[in-house]
């Protein structure tokens, strides 16, 4: 397996829509190579989702990790996702991406979701996620139709960089709580 390079805001890729995945072209070793690699990939960078188009392959793919509800998690690879909200709950929260390093805002997203896709098997799969996990599927989507977090954000107010919100918005969060 190998570290891919992952590309950074401003490079074209980003700005794409990727291309489907023939269901027939998913048990190629090729796509399950970079199947593989995404996920070494994410690991290396400390990520929780990867999309294809970030280590520059126009395909519609990515691997997150996803909470189980046990206090784990399991890495997956989606193919060809299709996202269908569920209920209209929609919360700001904060969101990092690979693409955009040591920057952070908060971004609105569907608390809850439905979505379809193949598996590196070239199976079907439903699954339902909500809070963070449904977060995660919607980021990663977004990055398959060219579409980075921040262009989601109501306000561009609460963009920051890793160390200042590491330093003020955590500490605003924590004494809201008090």
């Amino acid at each position: 397996m190998s570290i891919l390079k992952v590309s950074r805001m401003g490079h074209p890729v980003l700005r794409e829509k990727a291309k489907p995945i023939d269901r027939g072209d998913i048990k190629n070793p090729l796509v399950q190579k970079l199947i593989d690699d995404m996920m070494e990939t994410m690991v290396e960078y400390h990520g929780v989702g990867l999309a294809a188009p970030q280590v520059h392959e126009g395909v519609r793919l990515f691997v997150a990790s996803l909470e189980t509800g046990d206090d784990s998690s399991e890495t997956i690879a989606l193919i060809n996702p299709e996202i269908t909200p569920v209920g209209n709950e929609i919360v700001e929260d904060w969101e990092g991406c690979l693409s955009i390093p040591d920057i952070r805002g908060q971004v609105p997203r569907a608390n809850e979701i439905r979505v379809r896709a193949l598996d590196r098997k070239g199976e079907r799969l439903e699954l339902r996620a909500k809070g963070f996990s449904a977060r995660v599927i919607q980021h990663e989507t977004d990055h398959l139709d060219g579409v980075l977090f921040f262009d989601r954000m109501r306000t561009l107010e609460t963009l920051t960089y890793l160390d200042e919100y590491s330093r003020y918005w955590t500490k605003r969060g924590d004494d809201e709580d008090e």
